[in-house]
């Protein structure tokens, strides 16, 4: 069973590398990556009260591949992200990787996220505003991109 002890932390050089596609010949691995996803998400939450999604790389599983869990759970494979609006907003944003720190960022209010899901169905989703902003996260984590590197500027971190 993952737990929140099996996620990496800021500074583990494994989440600054770029992940590999997942393979349709991987997707029997898939469920059990999904499980792990999903056991070290619930342990945050229950730590931490945060946690609506976690990239494959946050456990060291270093294929393009985040899980959300939302109003119901989702499986996002290989994604791309189109149409990103001009229009931004700012936030302050959460990570597993270091769940004590918030990081001001701008994100865009709205993007296009194409992927295949579990079932490798290529998915389309339109999404704007809170959703947005989770999906621009978790898909910076498997460029190897974290929101500390994303920052406003030096004054944007504060402890939860």
């Amino acid at each position: 069973m993952k737990t929140i002890h099996d996620i990496l932390k800021l500074g583990d050089p494994r989440l600054y590398q770029i992940c590999e596609p997942v393979l349709e010949s991987e997707l029997g691995q898939v469920s059990s990556w999904v499980q792990e996803l999903h056991e070290a998400m619930a342990d945050i939450r229950s730590v931490y009260g945060f946690g609506r999604g976690i990239a494959a790389p946050q456990l060291g599983i270093m294929k393009r591949m985040f899980y959300l869990n939302l109003d119901r759970p989702y499986v996002i494979l290989n994604p791309e992200l189109k149409n990103q609006s001009e229009e931004m907003f700012e936030l302050w944003d959460d990570c597993m990787s270091f769940p004590n720190l918030l990081v001001k960022v701008k994100r865009h209010q709205s993007v296009t996220l194409t992927y295949r899901d579990e079932n490798w169905s290529k998915q389309e989703w339109n999404v704007s505003g809170a959703i947005s902003e989770l999906i621009q996260h978790e898909f910076d984590h498997l460029n190897g991109v974290l929101c500390t590197m994303r920052a406003i500027d030096q004054k944007s971190f504060k402890w939860k």
